[in-house]
């Protein structure tokens, strides 16, 4: 909420919430566990009327990739984490497309 108060201050648009370190993937089974709990970004985005552009989970493999200058979605793009990286990324470029399509065009003259 600190965020969103600070983004409007500044006039910066928001595309929606994407909820980060929503849930762990033990690297060990697989199994996804929440482990702060489940649903906080969904409501937040429903109470604020902004679109929920998904769930990004604690997996070490983000991290350990990133250190490598090598991000997942490209080193090990069949990974679960991967995928949910790339539907985020998706659900973005979509917001960005729909507020390009919303602004108003600027004559030049």
């Amino acid at each position: 909420m600190k965020t969103l108060r600070m983004f409007q201050q500044t006039r910066v648009p928001l595309l929606g919430i994407v909820e980060n370190m929503s849930y762990y993937i033990c690297p060990h089974c697989n199994s996804k566990d929440y482990i702060f709990g489940h649903g906080g970004g969904q409501r937040a985005a429903a109470e604020l009327g902004l679109p929920f552009l998904g769930e990004v989970p604690l997996d070490l493999a983000i991290r350990t990739q990133s250190d490598l200058g090598e991000p997942l979605v490209i080193a090990q793009p069949e990974a679960e984490s991967a995928k949910v990286l790339r539907q985020v990324a998706e659900r973005v470029a979509a917001q960005v497309s729909i507020r390009a399509f919303e602004a108003p065009v600027l004559e030049v003259e």
